[in-house]
């Protein structure tokens, strides 16, 4: 555990990984212990707390990060992969702004062009087929497979994602899939934080970690592959260990955290009216005579 990213009083926080710690509560503090003593977090500037491996935490503790509204997940070393979170009391506002979106085909289509148009750097035109992106993105996935190949001397054939070939795979391309493994971790705690759903996806479908997908996307280019070939570049060697300690280190340096959400607000769109979050009864449309 880096004790020097631990939030003071006056920082603005927002999200927080501990490994290899205990959690407990001191009044209104959770108090970190790991080897060198404790430190006290005041949970209110909490929004997500993330636990790490070699982590344990008071039920004391559980209860004060339930009453600020903190949610609490379970994650890989730095964050590289989520595993279980805990669910506090924001409200639906979030959800219900992805799922409306989600469920019209027309604000999902377009949710679908600003997916685009922030991975491509520029506005795509209304009415575009999805089918037309699809093809528009394979043709510059491989143009900038070819840059980075390029760049950092590393042979490049073709991207082979894994499963059964995964022995079989060269160093790259076992390197590129470590490197989205690790980003959807993070990807996935951010989307869990901020009250979205991960399966309601809108270019990706059919699964549970939908949206992680497609948010995802967003950063690979960016950060995920270039990190990758460096990697690579450097060594053929123990790829998957140091593309993960990498990434760390490039997603923290991306602030990529922070991003996500910004990011997730601005391809959804469309603010709910205030209010449109708050709990009350369903009824059902008002029949029409015939």
């Amino acid at each position: 555990m880096d004790r020097h990213l631990l939030p003071r009083a006056a920082d603005d926080a927002g999200h927080l990984y501990v490994d290899r710690a205990r959690i407990d509560r001191e009044d209104g503090a959770i108090v970190v212990w790991d080897q060198e003593g404790k430190i006290p977090v005041p949970a209110a500037t909490l929004s997500v707390l993330l636990l790490g491996p070699g982590s344990t935490i008071t039920h004391a503790a559980v209860l004060l990060l339930a009453e600020v509204d903190c949610l609490i997940s379970w994650v890989g070393e730095c964050e590289e992969r989520f595993y279980a979170a805990g669910s506090p009391d924001r409200g639906a506002g979030n959800l219900l702004r992805q799922a409306r979106a989600w469920a019209d085909p027309v604000n999902h289509l377009a949710v679908v062009h600003r997916m685009y148009a922030k991975r491509f750097g520029q506005p795509i035109a209304a009415g575009t087929p999805v089918a037309v992106l699809r093809g528009r993105e394979g043709l510059r996935a491989r143009a900038m497979y070819a840059v980075q190949s390029t760049t950092h001397g590393v042979p490049w054939a073709r991207r082979t994602a894994g499963g059964r070939d995964w022995v079989s795979a060269d160093p790259i391309n076992r390197a590129i899939s470590a490197a989205h493994v690790t980003l959807y971790g993070v990807v996935h705690s951010a989307i869990i934080g901020a009250g979205f759903s991960p399966a309601l996806g809108f270019i990706h479908t059919g699964s549970s970690r939908s949206f992680v997908f497609d948010i995802a996307d967003l950063y690979k280019d960016e950060v995920a592959v270039p990190t990758a070939f460096q990697v690579v570049a450097e060594s053929t060697q123990d790829v998957e260990g140091r593309v993960r300690t990498a990434c760390r280190g490039a997603f923290r340096s991306a602030r990529l955290f922070d991003r996500i959400v910004a990011d997730i607000d601005a391809v959804i769109g469309s603010p709910l009216e205030p209010g449109d979050d708050q709990p009350h009864l369903w009824d059902p449309p008002t029949e029409v005579a015939s």
